[in-house]
């Protein structure tokens, strides 16, 4: 049987990060903007009737989803067309512990950003979101002419009422892949591609997944850090490495007066039942439900740990996405044999789509607001 999926680390140390304040629905709101902490350690509190968006339950709603996939005709991830017969997973939302998320609206969206470029920018839980947000906008705007085009690794959805492009740019280490005489050697402090990153209105970066690969689905020979070349490494050690190559070149290259830029966080995986409290099961195989409550049994996850780590060292402002314990509670979000691979490839690392990720994007929404 094959997997999709990450593989369990040890956690690394916990870390430093800081709030900024909104309100959403009368209340105030709270979503992780992380700072140079050794500048502005302790200049902005999380109110203490504050609202973690981050923080919360999945929750039963009729209303949900909140598009049908038959309504989205470029629709990836799609479980039920692959045969998922259950369909009770479709009808969660995300609901922050001290408030309610707005509701997503994709006209009021389009217009925020008429004219504008959104890119996403990582592997393929960046696709996940991208696609996720691609139909939000689709189903608002029905009759609203778009073009679906791809060119290499760029993937763009343009409506061309709103002049708006939302585009998905494949780039799972962030950092330069090399192919070379001796292999594919991934250079940790090293990025050769960012000016397509340049001039964008609103950037979100993801990087994680393909860090944990190994065996048959790793995708370099090689590690290098300056002149040194090293054939194996901690990977978790070389993803620390990487990003923090990217969050230099960020804070050195993007101007932030003109593009907002977010991390999308860290997607959990259900691969070890142990982890939620039910041993016997291996994979996220046969679940139907989410785990109910507000937290999570086996809570630590090493990537963000890492994510957190590294965008408290930067200079300017970072959105993070911090997805991680929703995600970790949706053990039924997965394709698992729906992935269109058949029944012996069980993925349990992307997203189903209606689904978990379509909160990704009403979160962004809210934090745009």
């Amino acid at each position: 049987m094959a997997f999709s999926c990450f593989h369990h680390l040890l956690p690394l140390a916990v870390l430093l990060s800081l709030t900024l304040n909104l309100v959403v629905n009368g209340n105030p709101v709270v979503f992780d903007q992380v700072f140079d902490y050794a500048k502005r350690a302790g200049v902005l509190k999380q109110s203490a009737n504050g609202c973690n968006l981050f923080q919360g339950s999945w929750v039963v709603d009729d209303e949900y989803p909140l598009y049908n996939a038959s309504s989205c005709p470029f629709i990836g991830f799609n479980c039920i067309k692959n045969g998922r017969p259950d369909q009770q997973y479709l009808k969660y939302r995300w609901k922050p512990t001290g408030c309610d998320l707005p509701r997503f609206d994709g006209l009021d969206f389009m217009e925020r950003y008429r004219g504008k470029k959104i890119m996403f920018v990582g592997d393929s839980l960046s696709n996940n979101m991208w696609q996720s947000l691609t139909c939000m906008l689709h189903v608002a705007a029905p009759n609203s002419k778009y073009t679906l085009t791809q060119a290499g690794s760029l993937s763009t959805f343009y409506l061309e009422e709103y002049a708006l492009s939302v585009v998905f740019l494949k780039n799972g280490f962030i950092v330069d892949l090399a192919i070379e005489k001796k292999g594919k050697v991934l250079k940790l402090d090293s990025i050769s591609t960012g000016n397509l990153w340049k001039g964008v209105d609103m950037l979100i970066f993801n990087t994680y997944h393909w860090w944990t690969h190994s065996g048959h689905s790793q995708t370099w020979d090689y590690f290098q850090v300056g002149q040194k070349v090293v054939k194996e490494m901690d990977h978790l050690e070389a993803y620390k490495i990487a990003l923090t190559t990217w969050a230099k070149w960020v804070d050195s290259n993007i101007d932030f007066s003109k593009t907002k830029v977010f991390f999308q966080g860290v997607a959990a995986v259900h691969i070890d039942g142990k982890e939620w409290k039910e041993p016997k099961a291996r994979t996220c195989r046969g679940q139907t439900q989410p785990l109910m409550g507000t937290s999570y049994p086996d809570p630590s996850h090493p990537g963000e740990a890492i994510v957190k780590s590294v965008l408290s060292t930067m200079a300017k402002p970072i959105y993070l996405l911090d997805i991680t314990l929703l995600t970790q509670l949706r053990k039924d979000g997965h394709p698992s044999i729906y992935a269109g691979m058949g029944s012996k490839f069980v993925d349990c690392s992307h997203w189903c789509l209606p689904g978990a990720p379509d909160a990704w994007n009403e979160l962004l929404y809210a934090v745009l607001l």
